[in-house]
């Protein structure tokens, strides 16, 4: 048995190795958003280097000539000009995580996601422990950094009050809020806006395709009680035996359970989401329900789904105010303004982020780029013959891949999704298919990617108990749930296939040109 010491971690010297290096190149790299607008630059070049070698290919569907717009010129500066702004402001995910990230900010400055946490993790037996904060990781995704702030701290502490290793609690809860970070029970704010990021880069080829921000939800569903499963096996089988025997020197701090007004705030934000939920299913299930599209009576275009957004925004905002007016911290109205503004305030960064992004993806639709790299990746991939299960496993790899080099998972697949979104759909693979594949590679390396936003936080958590720990101390602590995950993550997406489940509502795994 290893002890967890400074030491131990020196010892993997090949692995730091590797890993140091990594740190390097990326950070190396420059500013998400400055990677941006540098391949906003290149993509004018490209352009018209593009056009003076005359490269095109015939549409796949039209059969007419596809060829290289050249925004190098006069007409190209005029026309980057005039829909600079709307570039911007009509960038698919840019509206939907706003809107939904106003009722989730409702709910999180009620205190109602917080205590909620709490509740799921404190309530917990004894040997269900490691597999409530791994649950409780995964869920917490539905509510923006909360896992990171409060969760992994929290868990850290959880387990020292019950006389285990720390570190173990922290690595639980790292693994289930980073790792396991597509995967959730309930959609969230990543959902719709890699939908539009999906709905963009689809329509390079189809310009009425349509990608619900609940186009993966069964899969990520599911992949929640594996996460849960195998993260729990992991640090019980794993990583706690790993760690050296915990000395309580210092008293831990009384887990004090939830007072008298959290339970009252948690019973009455129960009471909300019972009618909301009643409430939607009295829309949805009826035929005739008001929820479903008005012509067809369906739900694959129904207001339900199109509208997921306005339903999201709407239940933080109804179990937020719940919560808050039942447990006294919501006492006026500028209480509530007050939490929607500060989850606002917490987007500065990403807006400054999607207009360099919205720039990139606008200019890329314009010069054809990206339907011509897609008819001849296609017509490589018919060539090879290399297809189906192996495909979508090799991408999960690349993804998670590139996933070590840059952290933001929207950022990444705002420069993959215009190139491999029209590549498999030209393949026969659905949009739908090759988000859940990004999914699952951009979040297994999550945890032992220097790169992640929220890894230095995690140092600073392990180093109240390790005083020593740095980057390798979490990337060693990590690293055998990033490959547990990617092996077990990656088997159950091979099997989705293989019996041809649907991804999500409406989300078949194939696209056939229309």
């Amino acid at each position: 048995m290893c002890s967890f010491d400074l030491p131990a971690v020196k010892g993997l010297s090949p692995l730091s190795r590797l890993l140091a290096a990594i740190e390097r190149a990326g950070n190396a790299l420059p500013h998400p958003a400055t990677l941006f607008a540098l391949l906003a630059v290149c993509v004018i070049l490209l352009s018209a280097a593009s056009a003076a070698l005359d490269l095109r290919v015939t549409h796949p569907t039209t059969g007419r000539p596809v060829e290289p717009v050249n925004l190098l010129t006069v007409g190209g500066l005029h026309r980057l000009l005039t829909h600079f702004v709307t570039n911007f402001t009509g960038f698919a995910p840019l509206g939907t995580v706003l809107v939904a990230l106003l009722g989730i900010g409702v709910a999180e400055a009620s205190g109602l996601l917080g205590a909620a946490l709490r509740q799921v993790v404190l309530a917990a037996p004894r040997r269900l422990l490691t597999v409530a904060i791994v649950f409780a990781g995964v869920m917490s995704n539905v509510g923006s950094e909360i896992g990171y702030v409060l969760l992994v701290p929290l868990s850290a502490e959880i387990f020292r009050a019950a006389g285990r290793h720390p570190l173990a609690g922290l690595a639980a809860a790292f693994a289930g809020v980073s790792g396991g970070y597509s995967a959730n029970l309930l959609l969230g704010t990543i959902d719709p806006l890699l939908a539009g990021l999906s709905q963009e880069a689809a329509r390079i080829v189809d310009p009425s395709y349509r990608v619900n921000p609940a186009c993966n939800y069964y899969f990520m569903a599911a992949s929640t009680f594996l996460i849960t499963a195998v993260g729990t096996l992991i640090t019980e089988r794993v990583v706690a035996p790993r760690l050296s025997v915990w000395h309580n020197t210092n008293a831990a701090e009384e887990l004090k359970p939830l007072a008298p007004v959290e339970r009252r705030g948690l019973r009455w934000a129960a009471v909300a989401a019972v009618a909301f939920a009643a409430w939607i299913l009295w829309g949805a299930v009826p035929a005739d329900g008001f929820l479903r599209d008005p012509a067809t009576r369906g739900l694959l275009h129904s207001p339900l789904l199109t509208g997921i957004v306005a339903l999201i925004f709407t239940g933080g905002l109804v179990t937020g105010l719940a919560y808050g007016l039942a447990a006294g911290t919501f006492r006026r109205d500028a209480d509530v303004i007050h939490g929607m503004s500060k989850a606002m305030s917490t987007l500065a960064g990403y807006l400054v982020l999607v207009f360099f992004a919205a720039q990139f993806v606008a200019l890329f639709q314009w010069t054809n780029l990206g339907l011509i790299l897609a008819v001849k990746g296609a017509e490589l991939l018919r060539a090879t013959g290399f297809g189906g299960i192996p495909l979508m496993l090799t991408f999960v790899l690349l993804s998670a891949g590139v996933n070590l080099f840059m952290g933001s998972a929207s950022a990444k697949w705002a420069i993959m999704a215009p190139v491999f979104v029209p590549m498999f759909m030209l393949a026969g693979y659905s949009p739908e298919l090759t988000q859940a594949a990004y999914r699952v590679g951009d979040s297994v390396t999550n945890i032992i990617s220097p790169m992640m936003s929220y890894f230095a936080l995690i140092v600073a958590f392990m180093q109240r108990y390790q005083p020593g720990a740095g980057i390798g101390t979490v990337i060693a602590t990590m690293l055998p749930y990033t490959i547990a995950f990617v092996i077990s993550w990656s088997s159950l997406l091979g099997v989705w296939l293989a019996l041809g489940l649907p991804l999500g509502p409406g989300a078949p795994l194939e696209y056939r040109l229309r």
